[in-house]
């Protein structure tokens, strides 16, 4: 699988569904034997790792945000009155 069709697949996933795409995998590459039928596997698991990453980071930053604005809507509110 190309990395950018990796990437288009799975920026639409959930973080729920990331984590058990990546837990899948994780058990595939523990009942494997032979770890050069696993090269693929481990290097898609990083990339996914990354993603779900990198959306946890989105998330947080859009919390921050969230909260932000609304802290500056309570100060508002209580100046005006």
């Amino acid at each position: 699988m190309k990395e950018k069709n990796l990437l288009v697949d799975n920026n639409s996933k959930s973080l729920e569904d990331l984590t058990k795409e990546i837990n899948e995998i994780i058990k595939k590459l523990e009942n494997e034997k032979n770890l050069q039928n696993s090269l693929d596997e481990y290097q898609k698991l990083i990339k996914l790792n990354n993603i779900l990453e990198k959306k946890f980071q989105k998330k947080g930053k859009n919390i921050s945000e969230n909260t932000k604005q609304k802290i500056n809507k309570i100060v508002l509110s209580k100046n005006e009155k």
